[in-house]
């Protein structure tokens, strides 16, 4: 709970873009009426300025024992350090929250809706049309994927910013919001999928310490400087650093050693070993997995290194499978011995990060609603993966789609256990021939 001081106004975070001020009033409204809000968009917060003291502290009461969620999102309240809001501070808040600076040749660049990666050389295919492009950083922070694209001249960027705001970069995601940056030139170190300065080809892709660009840390350092061995593997590192750009998922220590996890309070009648791998797997390569034979509700999962086994611990403890709700722990135990009732999983072709690992990093998230299908049949139509998928629950929506020439889809369940059933259930079953490969999705809705 907050320590600042109780005020009528109150401060929202984790406000996500696809939440609206209708939907923060909603929110707070039974304890009393909201006579000012200030969406701090840049930020994903908001401030919201109750009518009186008691209306703001009875809100606040409530919501220390029920977790507010506004369209399917956690959203987290506190008191504001302001006692009032008055007009000159929402235009000032305003107008520091939304980054509004006067045109520049340097542009800030947020994608929502992000279903694929975009690396540096997408974003100037996107932007170069519009005039030269000098450099390009790409970074992770809490608002989501963002990017900082320096053009010849302050015309140019203007012309992209008008060409191209509110567009999306493939059909029906990865959505462009732009903003002129007040930065005056961009530093870029390093030639790679993060970074790129068009200007000089001849820098170094080699990443091993921080970048020197103000405000925005990417990682390098942040594993450099962990002790060898700390994670089995070093080669994470780069990944980890291009997903998260510098900052950890909130929770997360990226300090944890610990290989192997205890998953108990299973529901032995319907889980299996590969169950398990289809669920862990979206956290990191699986290394080999064992049920507990005198304790059939309980099993073992060792992961590719630390950082894979905190980011399966953090965001599984809790989760509804099968009717009960899990237990995610580290272990006492090291690794997992190999025997005959152990499943190997190292050289599984099945492990998803043996290839594109930062992508795979960057969606790790808590179970959700909302299932991602890829690897399709070409063929395939909505009706049968509703068939494919309606026996793990009521599917609330579909939406069928091709990107990069291949099929893919979403699918809405109406809970998250629901989702998660089918994940474990149907990831990398094949169908018509095609072995297909389910996610998380972060997207509230289609």
């Amino acid at each position: 709970m907050t320590t600042e001081a109780p005020s009528k106004v109150i401060h929202v975070r984790n406000v996500g873009h696809e939440i609206s001020e209708n939907d923060l009033l909603q929110l707070v409204q039974p304890f009393g009426t909201v006579t000012k809000l200030v969406m701090l968009r840049a930020k994903n917060q908001a401030l919201l300025q109750m009518h009186d003291l008691p209306s703001a502290i009875n809100a606040l009461q409530y919501y220390t024992n029920v977790q507010p969620s506004v369209r399917g999102r956690n959203v987290y309240i506190q008191f504001s350090s302001h006692q009032e809001l008055t007009t000159m501070e929402q235009n000032a808040q305003g107008r520091k929250a939304d980054q509004d600076a006067e045109p520049n040749r340097i542009l800030l660049v947020t994608i929502h809706h992000l279903l694929y990666p975009i690396t540096v050389e997408v974003l100037h295919q996107v932007f170069s049309p519009h005039g030269y492009v000098e450099k390009i950083v790409t970074f992770q922070k809490s608002a989501g994927f963002q990017a900082l694209i320096q053009f010849q001249s302050r015309q140019n960027a203007v012309m992209a910013r008008d060409g191209l705001q509110g567009r999306n970069i493939y059909d029906g995601c990865c959505q462009l919001d732009i903003q002129f940056s007040n930065l005056t030139e961009l530093q870029v170190n390093y030639n790679n999928e993060r970074s790129r300065d068009f200007t000089n080809p001849s820098l170094p892709s080699e990443q091993k310490g921080r970048s020197s660009q103000p405000g925005y840390s990417n990682a390098g350092g942040l594993y450099s400087l962990q002790p060898s061995g700390a994670y089995p593997q070093m080669g994470n590192a780069a990944a980890i650093a291009a997903a998260f750009g510098g900052g950890l998922p909130p929770g997360i220590s990226g300090t944890n050693e610990r290989c192997t996890v205890l998953v108990s309070n299973l529901n032995s009648d319907k889980i299996d070993e590969d169950k398990l791998f289809n669920l862990f797997s979206i956290y990191g390569n699986i290394i080999r997995i064992k049920l507990l034979r005198n304790k059939p509700d309980h099993a073992l999962v060792q992961m590719g290194d630390g950082f894979q086994a905190e980011l399966a611990v953090h965001f599984l403890k809790g989760a509804m499978l099968f009717g009960k709700r899990m237990e995610v722990n580290f272990s006492k135990f090291p690794t997992i011995t190999t025997a005959p009732d152990t499943h190997e999983y190292s050289n599984s072709n099945l492990n998803r990060f043996n290839r594109n690992a930062s992508k795979n990093y960057r969606y790790c998230c808590s179970p959700t609603k909302m299932i991602h299908l890829s690897t399709l049949p070409q063929e395939i139509t909505e009706e049968e993966i509703v068939a494919h998928f309606e026996e793990h629950g009521a599917i609330v929506n579909t939406k069928l789609f091709e990107a990069n020439g291949k099929k893919q889809a979403l699918v809405l369940f109406e809970t998250e256990e629901q989702a998660t059933e089918a994940l474990v259930c149907k990831h990398a079953i094949p169908i018509e021939g095609s072995v297909i490969r389910i996610s998380f999705s972060q997207l509230q809705s289609i």
